[in-house]
């Protein structure tokens, strides 16, 4: 019998900041957070995504072959409505545009898409109003876990010598 608890299914919100981090790699991570594949009661039909706050988007590193070559396009779907523009032109516009469109892109295309896209907060810049409900941090190392030493299972291994 499956029970939910509020406390398995509660939303956790996470900070990542995206200075010197690569593009695809971020999306990805961030992606995985929105849809929430990291918990253990994971469901594809169940939305138990965390919340993403996104800090310094317009830094993300790139190549500097690929910030030329890198096209984006969108079709307004009239005749002749394409419209085609490289990585710098959009970064300069819109400076959350790129990271936006790769964690979109990263999601599963059906209804649940919007939702997630929902908990996405995207920042150019270091600022956003959401510092009192940040509880996970992508900067900071996940704690070690420290063992300390049973003093009954050294004597076992001790009395078998």
């Amino acid at each position: 019998m499956h029970i939910k608890s509020g406390l398995a299914y509660a939303r956790v919100w996470h900070l990542v900041d995206c200075k010197g981090k690569s593009l695809g790699r971020l999306a990805n991570r961030i992606s995985i957070a929105l849809r929430g594949k990291y918990k253990p009661h994971w469901d594809p039909l169940i939305d138990c995504g965390d919340y993403v706050v996104v800090i310094n988007a317009r830094h993300i590193e790139m190549p500097p072959k690929q910030q030329e070559e890198k096209m984006y396009f969108w079709h307004s779907k009239y005749p002749g409505g394409v419209t085609h523009i490289n990585y710098k032109t959009f970064i300069a516009g819109h400076p959350t545009g790129p990271l936006k469109k790769a964690i979109y892109g990263m999601l599963p295309k059906n209804k649940m898409r919007k939702d997630f896209m929902s908990r996405c907060f995207l920042f150019a810049d270091d600022d956003h109003p959401f510092t009192a409900n940040i509880l996970r941090s992508y900067d900071t190392p996940a704690p070690k876990a420290t063992t300390t030493p049973d003093p009954e299972l050294s004597q076992l291994g001790d009395s078998k010598k």
